[in-house]
């Protein structure tokens, strides 16, 4: 007869009524939930209750089918000597392929082959194409001896370079690129000329009669001087068309259209990129076992070559260990707090919070009074070192407020009790509101100064007077504080870090043991570079060649952290883990871009264009060229951009919008409900393994006990045998047998 059940009770019986089955933990779960009235029906539904309970029923059959159909695919589409197999199963698999490629036809051949050679040239290609990354090798000997957490940094930092090289291929083919060839292609080229109003005139900065060498280096440090007419400031572009022989080209529209394009694709990409991170993140962060699991089994890295980067990844590991511990204890703690200890926690962070709001505030302060000081006392000149600080005086002081402001926020974190990650994070993200809102306060500072007169209203919608050019001025600006940033970085890795290398190393005192090695702290490396994205994101409309600057600059840092990490430093012993780290990297680079593009949007929509310099001299505004040649389209055109910028739209979209993020959200809880369901269904699985495998003992036991001597255990098994005769525990009347499935059964273990 032929068998398809594991578990039967007797040869002679149906083989859908078990009792071992029925005690299964899933079974007897269902049981408890459905409530059954009569053991009848309990009964009557035990056979289909077990197929729901151990097999996750039809959608989980069908999922499963379809996996391993789309897996067996997949492999056989893998080249053999790919394959994860011995060699005697490889040579097997190569007989069997070419057996079924002689049953083909002529074309079923030609098409195999051709597909093969397709994928063989697409996989040769892809390696050719990631043998051409930047510092592939570099990065590749930076994973091996610390590890993907130090990893992320830098392929944060190759990220950033790629997407400043687009940004600056942008600004050079559509802006710089047209007034180049205009010459040399027969085109004609209308400049703005200026009327000869008050409003207009652009004294020229460039030095004039003998130089003095030191004027230059001030020249290239400030970005005035001989470097103020030149491509690398917006008052260079003058021109209002560029005509050649078949079309027209409009400068101005395309620095409009630049400059959007620039932060959208930038907006595009960095929440592409974090996507898959904030899925991981989001997995990681919903289940606390989970995490625990995660740590034990597959917390190690397996890239790190090097003994003393494993000795640290070991201590991570215990390390990130005791964190979550420690964190389930003050999560414990918390919840026993009296109404008395609640109260002294929350009074103690409102002070705590209050002279963390003081000191930033009298950070903003003091940029905004360096900022207005440094604007005036760059009208007088007086000599080289005082005219060098006053230039820089606003970027010396947000780099001191920069410097000091987290030593601050750290010590005062451990008074306010929160758990360790949180306190991390908390602390990150001041950090972060301190670099970022700085410059904000900056801007502030020169837009409060250029839209002030001492005659209101202003005549020209500017102080003409102080700020002939103000968007060269604010690009001077960035322009100074990305110099700065770069000389900060390179001076403390010199200056700094390599005196303490050596002191920790030669020195055996223990005020050199106790200052120990340098720490690579991945969080605010990641902060330099974003403050300093942010400036680049803000100063490319007013320096288009910014870009270009920060390529450069970024190719510097590089190398310099990586000898700066190899020779000096040693890793944080508060690690990030690399699927964290990519996230968070990309949540406080969108929380730059997102603070770059309010003063560009400002800049663009209201404040009065400088009527001495630059392509919008004509408008009132840089916006002011959308709409006018928008109005110097073809009717049709016209219609449709204007249907497109209605409010009748913009009502349309926002509803259709609002639809499909219900459906998205509505989706997304019936998925959030099936993934409970499965781990319910798994945890369900590991009761009834760990249930059988009892049982499975509790036989073996007895199957000992009950044997007549060591030649009936010894006695081999026919091959043509179905069944192992091994009656399981006695609490039955029935013998239970353990059953081996025939290769055509429905039943797989």
């Amino acid at each position: 007869m032929e068998i398809d059940s594991v578990f039967y009770t007797d040869r002679s019986g149906p083989a859908t009524i078990n009792p071992l089955l029925d005690q299964l933990p899933s079974y007897q779960s269902l049981l408890y939930r459905r409530k059954p009235s009569t053991n009848g029906t309990k009964r009557r539904g035990s056979s289909r209750t077990r197929l729901g309970s151990s097999g996750s029923g039809k959608w989980g059959l069908n999922t499963v089918t379809r996996h391993e159909e789309k897996q067996r695919s997949q492999t056989l589409q893998k080249p053999v000597r790919e394959l994860p197999k011995t060699m005697a199963e490889k040579r097997r698999d190569n007989v069997q392929r070419l057996e079924q490629a002689r049953e083909l036809s002529s074309w079923g051949q030609w098409r195999q082959s051709t597909r093969r050679s397709l994928r063989r040239m697409r996989q040769e290609a892809h390696e050719w194409l990631s043998s051409l990354k930047l510092w592939r090798g570099d990065i590749h000997l930076i994973e091996g001896m610390f590890g993907t957490g130090i990893l992320s940094y830098f392929s944060f930092l190759r990220f950033l370079v790629m997407l400043n090289l687009v940004i600056f291929l942008l600004m050079f083919s559509f802006i710089m690129l047209p007034i180049i060839i205009a010459p040399y292609a027969s085109g004609n080229t209308t400049y703005n000329q200026a009327d000869g109003s008050v409003c207009s005139a652009y004294p020229s900065s460039t030095r004039r009669g003998l130089v003095i060498f030191h004027e230059h280096i001030t020249d290239l440090l400030s970005g005035g001087g001989f470097l103020e007419q030149t491509y690398l400031f917006y008052g260079y572009y003058k021109v209002d068309g560029i005509h050649f022989p078949k079309f027209s080209y409009n400068l101005p529209l395309a620095y409009l259209l630049v400059t959007i394009a620039y932060l959208f694709l930038s907006l595009i990409w960095i929440v592409k990129r974090s996507a898959t991170g904030f899925k991981r993140n989001l997995v990681q962060d919903e289940d606390r076992f989970q995490s625990f699991c995660n740590k034990i089994f597959a917390g190690w890295d397996f890239c790190i070559t090097n003994e003393n980067a494993a000795r640290l990844k070991r201590s991570s590991l215990l390390y990130e260990l005791k964190t979550d511990l420690e964190e389930e204890r003050i999560k414990q703690k918390i919840a026993d707090r009296t109404r008395k200890e609640r109260c002294r926690i929350y009074v103690i962070r409102l002070i705590l919070n209050l002279f963390v709001i003081a000191v930033l505030a009298a950070c903003f302060y003091s940029i905004y009074r360096a900022t207005v000081f440094s604007q005036k006392a760059q009208m007088t000149k007086e000599n080289f070192m005082v005219d060098l600080i006053y230039e820089y005086l606003p970027s010396i002081v947000i780099t001191l407020a920069n410097f000091i402001t987290p030593l601050l926020f750290s010590l005062i974190i451990n008074y306010e009790d929160y758990s360790p990650a949180f306190e991390i994070r908390f602390t990150l993200m001041r950090c972060v509101f301190m670099r970022l809102t700085s410059i904000g306060v900056l801007l502030f500072s020169l837009w409060s100064q250029i839209t002030r007169c001492k005659e209101e209203p202003c005549i020209c919608g500017y102080n003409h007077l102080l700020y002939s050019c103000w968007e060269t001025r604010v690009g001077q600006e960035m322009y100074k504080l990305t110099i700065f940033d770069f000389i900060i970085i390179a001076a403390v890795t010199i200056f700094v870090e390599f005196p303490r290398k050596l002191i920790v190393k030669y020195c055996d005192c223990g005020l050199a043991k106790w200052w120990g090695q340098q720490e690579f702290a991945i969080p605010q490396n990641v902060l330099e570079i974003v403050y300093g994205q942010t400036i680049c994101w803000i100063g490319t409309f007013y320096c288009p060649l910014l870009p270009a600057i920060c390529i450069i600059k970024y190719f510097f840092i590089f190398y310099i952290k990586k000898v700066s990490l190899i020779n000096n430093c040693r890793p944080a012993t508060r690690p990030f883990r690399a699927s964290s780290s990519n996230f968070f990297f990309l949540a406080v680079l969108l929380i730059g871009l997102a603070l770059a593009c309010l003063p560009v949007i400002v800049s663009i929509a209201q404040i009065n264009c400088s009527q001495a310099c630059g392509p919008f001299v004509n408008y009132n505004t840089s916006w002011d060229v959308l709409p006018r040649t928008v109005s110097q389209l073809p009717n049709g055109v016209r219609t449709f951009l204007i249907t497109l910028s209605s409010e009748a739209f913009a009502v349309s979209f926002f509803v259709i919008t609002c639809l499909a993020m219900f459906y998205v959200i509505a989706l997304a809880g019936a998925h959030k409900r099936v993934i409970n369901q499965l781990r319910e269904q798994l945890a369900m699985e590991g009761r009834d393994k760990h249930f059988l495998i009892q049982k499975l003992c509790q036989a073996q036991r007895l199957s000992a006990i009950r044997s007549p001597g060591p030649q009936s255990l010894s006695q081999p098994r026919t091959r043509g045998s179905s069944s192992y005769h091994t009656s399981f525990s006695s609490n039955y009347n029935d013998g239970l047998y353990l059953a081996d499935p025939h290769p055509d059964s429905s039943t797989h273990v």
